[in-house]
Protein backbone atom coordinates (compact mmCIF):
# COMPACT_ATOMS: atom_id res chain seq x y z
CA UNK A 1 0.00 0.00 0.00
CA UNK A 2 1.55 3.33 -1.02
CA UNK A 3 2.22 5.87 1.67
CA UNK A 4 2.56 9.57 1.26
CA UNK A 5 5.16 11.16 3.44
CA UNK A 6 5.65 14.84 3.96
CA UNK A 7 8.79 15.85 5.71
CA UNK A 8 10.33 19.20 6.37
CA UNK A 9 11.64 21.53 8.94
CA UNK A 10 11.08 25.12 9.70
CA UNK A 11 13.71 27.11 11.42
CA UNK A 12 13.65 30.73 12.27
CA UNK A 13 16.65 32.97 12.24
CA UNK A 14 18.16 33.39 15.64
CA UNK A 15 19.64 36.64 16.75
CA UNK A 16 21.54 36.80 19.99
CA UNK A 17 22.83 40.02 21.43
CA UNK A 18 25.38 39.71 24.17
CA UNK A 19 25.89 42.57 26.55
CA UNK A 20 28.61 41.98 29.09
CA UNK A 21 27.83 43.86 32.28
CA UNK A 22 30.65 42.15 34.16
CA UNK A 23 28.29 40.09 36.31
CA UNK A 24 26.36 36.95 35.28
CA UNK A 25 23.29 38.08 37.24
CA UNK A 26 23.18 41.43 35.44
CA UNK A 27 23.96 39.80 32.08
CA UNK A 28 20.97 37.46 32.34
CA UNK A 29 18.64 40.13 33.70
CA UNK A 30 19.46 42.60 30.92
CA UNK A 31 19.22 39.82 28.31
CA UNK A 32 15.73 38.85 29.55
CA UNK A 33 14.63 42.49 29.60
CA UNK A 34 15.81 43.13 26.04
CA UNK A 35 14.43 39.92 24.52
CA UNK A 36 10.98 39.99 26.07
CA UNK A 37 10.71 43.77 25.86
CA UNK A 38 11.36 43.51 22.11
CA UNK A 39 8.71 40.81 21.75
CA UNK A 40 6.15 42.95 23.61
CA UNK A 41 6.92 46.03 21.52
CA UNK A 42 6.67 43.95 18.33
CA UNK A 43 3.30 42.60 19.41
CA UNK A 44 1.98 46.12 19.91
CA UNK A 45 3.41 47.18 16.55
CA UNK A 46 1.59 44.31 14.83
CA UNK A 47 -1.69 45.14 16.60
CA UNK A 48 -1.45 48.81 15.75
CA UNK A 49 -0.59 48.03 12.12
CA UNK A 50 -3.67 45.84 11.91
CA UNK A 51 -5.83 48.66 13.31
CA UNK A 52 -4.35 51.17 10.87
CA UNK A 53 -4.99 48.88 7.90
CA UNK A 54 -8.45 47.87 9.13
CA UNK A 55 -9.62 51.44 9.71
CA UNK A 56 -7.85 52.78 6.64
CA UNK A 57 -6.61 55.95 8.29
CA UNK A 58 -3.30 56.94 9.76
CA UNK A 59 -2.46 60.21 11.46
CA UNK A 60 0.60 61.59 13.20
CA UNK A 61 -1.21 61.47 16.54
CA UNK A 62 -2.16 57.81 16.11
CA UNK A 63 1.43 56.90 15.21
CA UNK A 64 2.72 58.76 18.27
CA UNK A 65 0.20 56.94 20.48
CA UNK A 66 1.25 53.62 18.97
CA UNK A 67 4.94 54.35 19.64
CA UNK A 68 4.16 55.35 23.24
CA UNK A 69 2.22 52.13 23.72
CA UNK A 70 5.08 50.11 22.20
CA UNK A 71 7.54 51.67 24.65
CA UNK A 72 5.21 51.23 27.62
CA UNK A 73 4.45 47.56 26.90
CA UNK A 74 8.08 46.80 26.03
CA UNK A 75 9.31 48.34 29.27
CA UNK A 76 6.61 46.62 31.37
CA UNK A 77 7.07 43.12 30.01
CA UNK A 78 10.83 43.56 29.77
CA UNK A 79 10.88 44.45 33.45
CA UNK A 80 8.76 41.43 34.34
CA UNK A 81 11.11 39.17 32.37
CA UNK A 82 14.19 40.79 33.91
CA UNK A 83 12.83 40.27 37.41
CA UNK A 84 11.92 36.64 36.65
CA UNK A 85 15.30 35.80 35.12
CA UNK A 86 17.11 37.52 37.98
CA UNK A 87 15.10 35.76 40.67
CA UNK A 88 15.47 32.38 38.95
CA UNK A 89 19.22 32.87 38.65
CA UNK A 90 19.39 33.91 42.31
CA UNK A 91 17.50 30.76 43.28
CA UNK A 92 19.89 28.67 41.21
CA UNK A 93 22.90 30.23 42.93
CA UNK A 94 21.37 30.00 46.42
CA UNK A 95 20.22 26.39 46.04
CA UNK A 96 23.32 25.27 44.16
CA UNK A 97 21.32 23.33 41.57
CA UNK A 98 19.53 24.02 38.31
CA UNK A 99 16.10 22.39 38.18
CA UNK A 100 12.39 23.08 37.78
CA UNK A 101 12.08 24.24 41.39
CA UNK A 102 14.06 27.38 40.56
CA UNK A 103 11.57 28.21 37.81
CA UNK A 104 8.65 27.58 40.15
CA UNK A 105 10.06 29.75 42.93
CA UNK A 106 11.23 32.43 40.49
CA UNK A 107 7.83 32.57 38.81
CA UNK A 108 5.97 32.66 42.11
CA UNK A 109 8.12 35.45 43.55
CA UNK A 110 7.93 37.45 40.32
CA UNK A 111 4.14 37.07 40.17
CA UNK A 112 3.90 38.08 43.81
CA UNK A 113 6.07 41.18 43.32
CA UNK A 114 4.38 42.36 40.11
CA UNK A 115 0.91 41.83 41.54
CA UNK A 116 1.75 43.54 44.84
CA UNK A 117 3.21 46.56 43.04
CA UNK A 118 -0.02 46.77 41.00
CA UNK A 119 -1.95 47.44 44.24
CA UNK A 120 -3.99 44.25 44.05
CA UNK A 121 -5.70 42.85 47.13
CA UNK A 122 -4.04 40.06 49.09
CA UNK A 123 -6.06 37.22 47.54
CA UNK A 124 -5.28 38.42 44.00
CA UNK A 125 -1.58 38.73 44.86
CA UNK A 126 -1.43 35.11 46.02
CA UNK A 127 -3.44 33.87 43.03
CA UNK A 128 -1.06 35.70 40.69
CA UNK A 129 1.94 34.20 42.49
CA UNK A 130 0.52 30.69 42.13
CA UNK A 131 -0.32 31.26 38.47
CA UNK A 132 3.10 32.68 37.64
CA UNK A 133 4.83 29.82 39.44
CA UNK A 134 2.73 27.27 37.54
CA UNK A 135 3.37 28.91 34.17
CA UNK A 136 7.12 29.15 34.80
CA UNK A 137 7.25 25.51 35.89
CA UNK A 138 5.29 24.39 32.83
CA UNK A 139 7.62 26.37 30.56
CA UNK A 140 10.62 24.74 32.23
CA UNK A 141 9.16 21.27 31.65
CA UNK A 142 8.42 22.10 28.01
CA UNK A 143 12.01 23.30 27.54
CA UNK A 144 13.24 20.12 29.19
CA UNK A 145 11.26 17.94 26.77
CA UNK A 146 12.55 19.67 23.64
Amino acid sequence: MPRNVFSGSISSPRIDVAIDMGNPFLNRTVDGFLKIGTVAASRVAAEETFHFVHKGSISKGKIEDALKRMCKEGAYWGTVAGVYVGVEYGMERARGTKDWKNAMLGGALTGLLISAVSNNNRDKVFKDAITAGAVATAAEFINYLT
